[in-house]
């Protein structure tokens, strides 16, 4: 009986907190690097006309930095005082503590990642949390991280493991980026976060998850490499990718993932209220979603896909968290939620990894 119970308890989201750097980085101001592709050969144009397809593109017009005494465990931890504060729990009675993230904190001017002690060890100290038994864990699985983060707390509650979870996704892609590659324009400095709990509010919750790991030939397609500058360092690596394999691999594989996440929900697409996708690129994600709602035989409504890489750029694990945060906030123009819409979460990347969540609100 009591399994039967916590089987059909259902894990709700009772707190969201974000944290949006305040250096504010435009496109223009990439205009004095010197890019080249991954070869190291030369770009055929110039920096003018790179960034102005890079904005065709992408949508992608500035991205937020974080100040150079910040580090990724400091903004995880001002995200979740904000996600403590809304939920009005008590730190004390946390369970777990999850970090996603990929590269650790790493200061200004280094090109070492500092992982020990974890990245939730230190959230869970600056927190002041004194009770051993709230465990602090960091999860690595690319820009999903968070997603996944928030799939673990809830198998935790429904087990009977844990009652409170805070799920982190934080990251400082600008510490690893490589200066001579256009692909670091896209990357950005972020923290979301929030509590989720055991409830027995029928009308609210995680409804279904889906998650898939492709790995036989997509393995590399997100990697740490060289410089693209052929007389740069050797031992020097920055974050790396693909670019075409992933947006051919994201648009065949996304949408069948959120499909199939949808139908195990037991929602119908008309019921879908707002998609809370990685914010990857922008041309990429109106791809999916185009793909995902003809799948349905549908056009997606309007305004069903809330959008922040425009002025945010791609930070990684936080996007989805920092998104659902500002919309419940009334801070993105023209969205919002109700109680009780349906959503979804949904996110691709290094691994490759893809998965999404039905969440009712």
């Amino acid at each position: 009986m009591q399994s039967q119970a916590l089987s059909q308890m259902k894990c709700k989201i009772t707190g969201t907190g974000s944290y949006i750097p305040n250096v504010i980085t435009k496109n223009a101001d990439f205009d004095q690097h010197e890019f080249y592709n991954l070869d190291g050969s030369n770009f055929p144009h110039d920096n003018e006309t790179t960034i102005r397809k890079f904005k065709a593109i992408t949508g992608i017009k500035e991205r937020r930095y974080l100040d150079e005494n910040l580090n990724t465990s400091d903004i995880a931890v001002i995200a979740s005082q904000k996600a403590i504060e809304s939920s009005g729990i008590d730190p004390e009675t946390l369970d777990y503590i999850i970090v996603a993230h990929n590269y650790g904190d790493v200061k200004t001017n280094s090109i070492q990642s500092d992982t020990v002690p974890s990245l939730a060890t230190r959230v869970k100290s600056h927190l002041r949390i004194k009770n051993p038994k709230c465990v602090g864990y960091d999860l690595l699985f690319g820009c999903p991280g968070w997603i996944e983060g928030l799939i673990q707390a809830q198998a935790f509650i429904k087990s009977g493991i844990a009652k409170k979870c805070l799920v982190i996704g934080a990251e400082a892609l600008s510490r690893v980026v490589d200066k001579h590659d256009r692909d670091s324009m896209i990357f950005s400095d972020g923290a979301g976060a929030v509590i989720l709990e055991a409830s027995d509010d029928e009308e609210s919750g995680i409804l279904s998850h889906e998650s898939a790991t492709f790995s036989f030939k997509e393995s590399d397609y997100i990697y740490f490499g060289k410089s693209n500058h052929s007389s740069a360092p050797e031992e020097i690596r920055y974050i790396k990718m693909h670019g075409r394999k992933i947006y051919e691999f994201a648009l065949v594989n996304v949408p069948k993932a959120m499909k199939e996440c949808l139908e195990n929900s037991g929602k119908d697409i008309k019921d879908l209220k707002k998609v809370f996708i990685h914010q990857a690129n922008e041309k990429m994600d109106d791809a999916i979603i185009q793909r995902f709602y003809k799948l349905h035989g549908m056009t997606p409504p309007e305004g069903v896909m809330p959008m922040t890489i425009q002025e945010l750029g791609n930070s990684s694990v936080a996007t989805v968290p920092t998104l659902y945060d500002l919309v419940l906030r009334g801070e993105i123009e023209g969205q919002k939620l109700q109680k009780g819409d349906i959503v979804m979460f949904a996110s691709v990347g290094a691994g490759m990894n893809i998965n999404a969540i039905t969440y009712q609100v």
